[in-house]
């Protein structure tokens, strides 16, 4: 199934279902008028929106009408919970290179997790407003899941059952912030403002035999200012799968149905496959001209995050958005 969350002037929005080829879209406000109601009793609704589903997608539904992404609020405007992963160490060697800190040998066996801000996600074709160029404003893009009620200590064997949504991220950073936070032996909090989702979330049925072994094996391509960033491989090189993301943050607490969990920015050894942030290009070129080229993000410059299927057709919409200055 897809879905998605139209923004109806209330805090979470409005839940819809969408055509396998994002053309048609209807409300199904017998079933659940959120996404979080969705999930909240996904075991029993979600039979009766894969009927719904199935007759959408057959053309049956007569009061459906064109998806339109600009009507599109993150698929959770809001969650409980969202914690985000860096499953693609090669990706934390290099931005840990760029601000000075060694990499412990644990990074490799433990996955690292921060906890971000749920309450005020930005809309997928929103402006991203922030308070200063001098922030050093990174894109990210990722991969996130959405789960449904997982227990404390689930096993990385049984937490996959518990993913029941996919869909991107723009996990936007601070770079210039970030040393001094982390300095403080907290973690993140000002240097990590406000994200972004697709307009649509996905089961992962929807991505066929490219969802495997909890990693989605397709391109994530990023253009930034109309040219192409990068597009590399979110199956290859991800040292951490969602199961086992899913199963660390599990670990000590449970995590109630809407939490969301990202993957961290997608990064492949293969540098011809470009990057999905800055500071990731900035350390390859600092690595090979001795300083970066690459200026973080400006005022009026516009990310285009998107995932392409193997038919070259969008599965979860595009995040296309410009950074613009806040003004109180």
């Amino acid at each position: 199934m897809k879905l998605a969350s139209y923004n109806n002037g209330r805090r979470d929005g409005q839940l819809m279902l969408v055509s396998k080829d994002l053309s048609k879209t209807v409300a199904v406000p017998a079933i659940a008028h959120t996404m979080q109601e969705l999930l909240d009793a996904w075991q029993l609704l979600q039979p009766q929106l894969s009927e719904l589903y199935d007759a959408l997608n057959d053309g049956l539904i007569d009061n459906a009408i064109d998806f339109d992404e600009s009507k599109c609020l993150s698929p959770l405007p809001r969650a409980y919970q969202w914690a985000d992963g860096s499953a693609y160490v090669n990706h934390v060697e290099l931005v840990r290179k760029a601000r000075g800190a060694q990499m412990p040998e644990t990074f490799w066996t433990d996955p690292l997790v921060y906890q971000g801000g749920s309450d005020c996600f930005i809309a997928p074709k929103a402006d991203i407003p922030l308070g200063s160029e001098e922030w050093g404003i990174d894109f990210e893009s990722e991969i996130a899941i959405i789960t449904d009620d997982v227990p404390m200590g689930v096993s990385t064997e049984n937490a996959e059952k518990h993913i029941k949504l996919l869909m991107l991220v723009n996990d936007v950073s601070l770079r210039n912030l970030i040393p001094g936070e982390l300095a403080k032996g907290f973690g993140f909090y000002q240097a990590k403002p406000s994200s972004s989702f697709s307009p649509v979330a996905v089961t992962p049925d929807e991505l066929g035999a490219r969802w495997e072994d909890s990693k989605v094996h397709l391109p994530l391509i990023t253009h930034l200012n109309r040219e192409l960033f990068g597009q590399p491989n979110a199956g290859v090189d991800m040292t951490f799968n969602f199961s086992q993301l899913v199963s660390h943050v599990a670990m000590t607490r449970p995590l109630g149905a809407g939490a969301i969990i990202g993957s961290g920015t997608i990064s492949n050894y293969d540098r011809s496959a470009g990057s999905s942030c800055l500071a990731e290009t900035r350390m390859l070129e600092t690595i090979a001209d001795g300083k970066p080229s690459t200026s973080f993000m400006k005022f009026g410059d516009r990310v285009r995050i998107e995932m392409l299927d193997d038919n070259n057709k969008t599965i979860f919409g595009s995040i296309d958005q410009q950074i613009v200055e806040y003004k109180a």
